[in-house]
């Protein structure tokens, strides 16, 4: 039994210094050069530190990250990942492979999927993608920030069949966006927002179980009634978090 406690105590102590080293490591990378102090000044409001807490990612896992865009979240995986893990940039690519990948500290992100076609449709509002499958396998987790409510139907679907691909099972699907209200129709000012129970729904449809969500951008004094752009609202969107998982279908 003493064995056994013993055991016990011992992982618990190394769980604690592994979760610890790796918000040391997030820390670290939030106080980088290569981030801008605007992207510095954002940190206020998009709560990296804790948003990959909630999500649970750790320094040692293999991250794929889809649609990095500029790289806001790229500066930060990047170098968490660099010496026992693996980061994967995926989909729409283009611009953090031309502005980042090049810089030192970023020789071992890996680019997946680079062919992907992300296009508008004739006559659509929103975007589809063509060849979005991610030549990776097991991955640990994939995250997504602010780019579900970009796609159409078939582009959504599109991104999550691959988050499924490539995730190992029991894998961790992670996905932010700003909150549209539940059931409400498109209009002009909520074109860059997302239903989360629509999302959830679509998800899960995929084959992930929804394991939990989070309030932490949570905004109450965001009225989900105006576009995320404009200047009562841009910074301070409501936006949904939620965790999946990989299940079988």
């Amino acid at each position: 039994m003493k064995y056994v406690l013993l055991l016990l105590v011992s992982f618990s102590v190394f769980a604690d210094d592994h979760d610890s080293t790796t918000e040391d490591k997030i820390k670290a990378a939030l106080d980088s050069d290569i981030r801008t102090e605007a992207e510095k000044e954002r940190d206020r409001n998009r709560l990296p530190v804790s948003t990959l807490k909630f999500f649970g990612m750790k320094h040692d896992m293999k991250v794929i990250e889809l649609i990095p865009g500029g790289g806001w979240y790229t500066k930060i995986l990047a170098p968490v990942l660099r010496d026992e893990g693996e980061l994967i940039v995926a989909l729409g690519t283009g611009r953090v492979s031309d502005a980042l990948l090049d810089k030192d500290g970023f020789d071992k992100v890996k680019v997946s999927a680079s062919d992907a076609k992300i296009y508008r449709k004739d006559g659509e509002r929103f975007y589809t993608i063509e060849n979005a499958d991610i030549d990776v396998k097991k991955a640990d987790m994939v995250l997504t920030f602010r780019n579900y409510h970009n796609f159409s139907e078939e582009g959504r679907m599109a991104m999550n069949d691959a988050a499924w691909s490539t995730l190992k099972m029991g894998g961790i699907y992670g996905v932010v966006d700003h909150t549209q209200r539940h059931m409400e129709g498109d209009n002009s000012e909520n074109r860059r927002r997302f239903d989360p129970v629509k999302a959830i729904k679509e998800i899960q449809a995929a084959g992930f179980e929804l394991v939990d969500y989070s309030d932490l951008h949570y905004r109450p004094d965001d009225e989900l009634r105006y576009e995320v752009g404009r200047k009562s609202v841009t910074g301070n969107t409501d936006r949904w978090t939620l965790k999946f998982k990989k299940i079988k279908k």
